[in-house]
């Protein structure tokens, strides 16, 4: 089993820097130089993949940092400590925060480190051009990512504002049913791809659906949003693409208002502009279909394949959420989150900050970092301390959307197909790497395969399967408290999150009374455990 906290520092082809190396403690203004190291401008084509980085100093891109980011990770951790210098697209100098104290301190403290890019002094002296891989991540736009104070509190309470009037109920209706029409799709075949044929459509569809666009659901903009944060020579395109598809939005709801997420922030008392709309419009839509489409991804994979998933799942100690949850730590969506600023010189880390220098927020390396994580084998169930979703007042403020999104659906294809299993080995698995995400491109699986059903009406009548030893069988109350767990700064309190079974109904009607399907077998529970599937199918909106 490959975990991602199995990786410890190891040989490598380059060694770090040795003691009293200037390349030590380096500050941005220090490595802004380096690129020239290459025989090539700062604002040139540096930084080849093929080429030795310059001064031994590590890149996030290139074949390392994409094939393994975790045992990067650990060996700058092992190099620098909790802040390490490192390289971007183009070797431009960044810090990769490593630490979970440290992670929190600067997500936390805006006044020293800013989400405004326009402070990044790589931007004013041509070292990260407009034309960078990575334009589309640190463009300033006016939008509350790239504020701090009363600008940020306007344009996030806007978003925040509308996020509260989402209908959580009936949104759980359009998972299950968004759901169920991506399993119609495939369920005859036998086999499938997980990824590709649920994991990257199902948190389209339904965030389509949240924007009030429905209609503009296709492959190609499942595609373009891959593409626009991976720092790809097309993310340019790819960005400009989506961004068409929310301005044509934000004309239609000025004209004619509904009740769906773009209608709220268009008629916000904050009085957005067009492109404040169209630009938090995208903002919302990429951060959640990103995170959510991996989380999917990663939550099936360890389903499919950890033995502790297994266990804990068939022996109802686990429930979905809290396998979510669990994956949240070990791997996250975002490996990363680029970027913060600094406003002055000042110290992390033990690392001299140089003012105007970039940061980048180390979700992954927090999340094992050996300070809050001694035993990173022992269960995180209910302990929200991670930083899957940063921290800080620029935390995603729609993480239980994600979090219904893949729960719910996860649980809808489970109930549709519980003899799933893999089609390969897991190490034949494959991954794409880039500054922000380590993707699964792949999940093969098989079943026995099965008829369509009827997603608008009752579900239709199934050859029964035998469930395999990690299907959920019995749900959980949706409320429980769990032991403290060590966290940052002292002890957490878990709570775990509302159960939801492999119980819960397929579609938003109620099956036909006789059929195979509404009989599913935890119904010859107790009564107390009916009661519980009872709530957490009301929790799921049926």
């Amino acid at each position: 089993m490959n975990t991602p906290f199995s990786h410890r520092p190891g040989p490598d082809d380059h060694a770090a820097p040795p003691p009293g190396c200037p390349a030590h403690g380096l500050s941005s203004h220090d490595m802004s130089g380096l690129a020239g190291l290459n025989g090539t401008s700062p604002g040139g084509p540096t930084g080849a993949p093929g080429t030795p980085p310059p001064g031994g100093l590590r890149r996030l891109y290139g074949p390392e940092a994409e094939n393994d980011p975790m045992a990067l990770y650990e060996k700058l951790r092992a190099e620098h400590g909790s802040v390490a210098p490192v390289l971007l697209q183009g070797d431009v100098p960044a810090w990769l925060v490593l630490g979970h104290s440290e992670n929190l301190h600067m997500t936390r403290t805006p006044s020293q480190f800013s989400r405004d890019s326009r402070r990044w002094r790589a931007l004013h002296d041509g070292t990260a051009p407009p034309d960078h891989p990575l334009a589309p991540i640190f463009t300033w736009q006016p939008i509350c990512v790239f504020a701090d104070g009363a600008d940020h509190e306007r344009l996030r309470g806007a978003v925040t504002d509308s996020i509260a009037r989402i209908d959580h109920r009936g949104v759980r209706r359009y998972i299950n049913r968004y759901s169920n029409r991506l399993v119609n799709d495939f369920c005859r075949d036998g086999r499938t791809d997980l990824v590709g044929r649920f994991a990257e459509h199902l948190p389209m569809m339904v965030m389509a659906q949240i924007l009030g666009m429905p209609e503009e659901y296709n492959e190609r903009l499942v595609q373009a949003a891959r593409d626009m944060i991976k720092g790809t020579e097309t993310a340019n395109e790819s960005n400009a693409y989506v961004m068409a598809a929310l301005i044509r939005l934000v004309k239609r709801r000025r004209a004619a208002p509904e009740e769906d997420f773009a209608t709220w922030l268009v008629e916000h008392e904050a009085g957005l502009t067009d492109d404040e709309v169209s630009q938090h419009l995208r903002l919302v839509l990429i951060a959640a279909y990103e995170t959510t489409a991996n989380l999917i991804a990663n939550v099936l994979r360890m389903v499919l394949t950890d033995p502790r998933f297994r266990a804990q799942l068939s022996g109802g100690h686990m429930t979905l959420p809290e396998a979510v949850e669990q994956t949240l730590w070990d791997e996250p969506p975002f490996t990363t989150i680029f970027g913060r600023w600094a406003v002055g010189d000042t110290e992390l880390g033990g690392q001299r900050i140089k003012a105007g220098d970039a940061m980048i927020v180390g979700i992954a390396a927090a999340n094992v970092d050996p300070v809050v994580r001694p035993d990173l084998n022992a269960h995180m169930q209910g302990n929200r301390a991670h930083l899957a979703f940063s921290g800080g007042p620029h935390e995603c403020p729609g993480q239980d959307i994600g979090r219904a999104i893949a729960d719910t659906g996860i649980d809808a294809l489970l109930m549709r197909l519980p003899d799933l299993q893999l089609a390969v080995d897991e190490r034949e698995l494959r991954y794409s790497g880039a500054l922000m995400s380590h993707q699964l491109m792949e999940l093969p699986v098989t079943f026995a395969p099965r008829p369509p059903q009827d997603v608008t009406g009752p579900p239709s009548p199934s050859t029964a399967v035998p469930r395999p030893q990690w299907q959920v069988e019995s749900p959980r109350p949706p409320r429980s408290v769990h032991p403290p767990v060590a966290g940052a700064g002292g002890t957490v309190t878990a709570e775990a999150a509302p159960a939801t079974s492999a119980a819960t109904a397929t579609a938003d009607a109620p099956a036909a009374p006789g059929s195979a399907a509404s009989i599913p077998e935890q119904r010859t529970g107790s009564a107390p455990q009916r009661a519980w599937q009872a709530l957490s199918r009301w929790w799921n909106g049926n």
